[in-house]
């Protein structure tokens, strides 16, 4: 009923008449509130420079926090207002309403903070407690030319809230009043004028309904067939161009969906227009949620809020690498300033880096290590062949043991460019596995039968334990084994002479089944245990020991390859256990 042209002339009437009479009232009461506070704020100046004329002799320190404490309250009684009295540092150290050692530091509060800088301070704030707004003074305290505190006072604004209330009261009985003379008025007037349209307002309602032609209209020979012809032709021309529109639109929507970078595009007012499959998954965010939203409040990054507003501000294109450090993220993030139509919106373009960043760290850490690791082998031959170039041909015994020691720092190097390469081999994916149903006591004797007569030389005890009729598991035997010979090759080198190790397999949860080496040995610091399957990683124990450092390393993507995990216990002087899981294999 209110949609008709009937009512859209006699509301305006009436809507303006209202109105009119509305802002003059308005008006009239902020002018009678702003008064009314005003007067409120003088006297209570008035007092406060009294008060504080009476604290100049006062000692205004924490240690006479109590006797400060009682004047307050004694002050808040006679004048019938709530009193504080604050440190320079913000401590409350009297009050009169509430427990003063229970109060939170006030060197935040406007009005005290305004106070120190300018000799007096007010501020308006609603009262949690009070259920109202309230007016807070606040003058500073001098003594000797110092200022040494500050005296506070508030008083509720119920009382002038309740005269303005009857004032907007009086108002709003007068605007209903004249708005329903103006209802009148307008409808006699609007019916002479509505009648001709409502044939044309039910044409117009098949077009809102989706019909591509301008419906018919008993011809009148006036304005209304004028009126239809030229609507029947703006639906022609408007439902071409939307549907041009919708066509660019999904091509544009499916381009930005399917970009691996994160787009937003946030408005002059921060709030968010448009947001990218990507960016959701970037940002962890729903689409529907976010849309509308603040960026401060949807990202809560105060770098992306920065970028966004210099942006705005200079009208310029800002880049900065930017990385979460709670998600493990490096973004490369691009803000740009839009034109045309969607002049003011920035467009905010995240390029997700952490992959290039992840592989620059393995770059630099591999380069690291193995030069560390060839260092040592290239100086000890570089070491022996000047030692024999400078003489020790000539000693046939001396020589011969030198060119031993060259032997064995060149066997070293090739020890430590097979496993490098073994590695690189099945990071890439590239060894062939050949998976078979595989007996555990197959793995763990064929490593203690390689490796027993290194540990008898070393004072060591092997023990096995598994209980009998074990499944089998699903493995490539020989690099399964080379699993468990690195796990008990490293037991034997760290475990001291009269130690003992301790190989294990045990079913654990449906489907897999549970490898363990334990040992008495060193232990590993607890600092060292995230990396020791990073590869050329060795703690600080193992330096002395010899190896290449890329045994765990190998072991690791062995047993993940075969979609297990392996992972370690140890504690630093009481030994450490390597466990790791491989799949059951499925009964035939």
């Amino acid at each position: 009923m209110f949609g008709s042209i009937r009512w859209r002339i006699t509301l305006p009437f009436a809507a303006l008449i209202g109105l009119a009479i509305l802002a003059l009232g308005g008006y009239l009461t902020t002018i009678a509130r702003s008064y009314l506070i005003q007067e409120l704020q003088n006297d209570l100046f008035a007092r406060a420079q009294l008060l504080a004329a009476l604290l100049e002799n006062q000692d205004f320190q924490v240690e006479n926090a109590e006797n400060l404490d009682a004047i307050a309250r004694r002050w808040a009684q006679e004048q019938d207002l709530r009193i504080t009295l604050i440190g320079l540092d913000g401590t409350v150290l009297g009050e009169s309403d509430e427990e003063r050692t229970l109060m939170e530091n006030h060197a935040g509060r406007p009005e005290v903070r305004e106070a120190l800088e300018t000799g007096q301070g007010r501020s308006i704030r609603f009262s949690s407690t009070l259920g109202f707004q309230t007016l807070y003074v606040a003058l500073p305290v001098v003594q000797d030319g110092q200022t040494v505190g500050v005296v506070r006072l508030s008083m509720p604004l119920d009382q002038v809230q309740a005269s303005v209330a009857r004032l907007q009261q009086a108002i709003m009985i007068a605007a209903a009043v004249a708005a329903a003379l103006a209802v009148l008025l307008a409808d006699m007037i609007s019916r002479r004028i509505v009648h001709p349209l409502r044939d044309l307002t039910a044409a117009s309602r098949q077009i809102a309904a989706g019909d591509r032609f301008f419906p018919q209209v008993p011809a009148r020979g006036d304005e209304v067939d004028d009126l239809a012809r030229a609507l029947n032709q703006m639906s022609v021309r408007l439902r071409g161009q939307i549907d041009a529109l919708n066509a660019e639109r999904e091509k544009l929507s499916t381009v930005l969906q399917q970009m691996e970078s994160g787009v937003l595009m946030v408005n002059p007012q921060g709030r968010i227009e448009l947001i990218n499959r990507a960016a959701e998954q970037i940002f962890d965010l729903d689409a529907e949620a976010a849309m509308g939203r603040s960026l401060v409040e949807t990202l809560r990054l105060y770098q992306i809020v920065d970028m966004w507003q210099k942006a705005l501000r200079n009208n310029t294109t800002e880049t900065q690498a930017l990385d979460l450090l709670n998600q493990r993220k490096s973004l490369q993030v691009i803000a740009t300033p839009l034109g045309g139509v969607l002049t003011g919106n920035i467009l905010l373009i995240f390029q997700d880096l952490t992959r290039m960043r992840r592989l620059e760290t393995i770059r630099r850490d591999f380069v690291s290590n193995i030069s560390h690791e060839l260092r040592t082998p290239l100086a000890s031959l570089k070491a022996l062949t000047e030692t024999l170039l400078d003489g020790a041909l000539e000693d046939p015994p001396a020589a011969r043991r030198f060119l031993t020691r060259i032997e064995t720092e060149v066997d070293s190097l090739s020890l430590m460019v097979q496993e490098l390469l073994e590695l690189t081999w099945i990071e890439s994916g590239r060894v062939q596995f050949e998976f078979e149903p595989t007996s555990p006591e197959k793995l763990i004797r064929g490593a203690v039968e390689r490796l027993q007569m290194q540990a008898e030389r070393a004072g060591l005890e092997i023990e096995v334990h598994y209980p009998p009729d074990l499944p089998a598991v699903r493995a490539d035997p020989p690099r399964m084994q080379q699993v468990v010979m690195n796990l008990l090759h490293n037991a034997i080198k760290f475990t001291p002479a009269g130690g003992k190790i301790v190989l294990f397999a045990d079913p654990v949860e449906a489907g897999q089944m549970l490898f363990g080496v334990r040992d008495t040995g060193v232990g590993i610091p607890a600092d060292d245990l995230p990396r020791i399957f990073e590869r050329f990683y060795k703690a600080d124990r193992a330096r002395s020991g010899g190896g290449t450092g890329l045994g765990l390393a190998i072991s690791k993507h062995l047993v993940e390859a075969h979609g297990g995990r392996i992972w370690v216990e140890s504690t630093e002087g009481a030994g450490s256990t390597f466990y790791f899981v491989l799949p059951v294999s499925p009964a035939r």
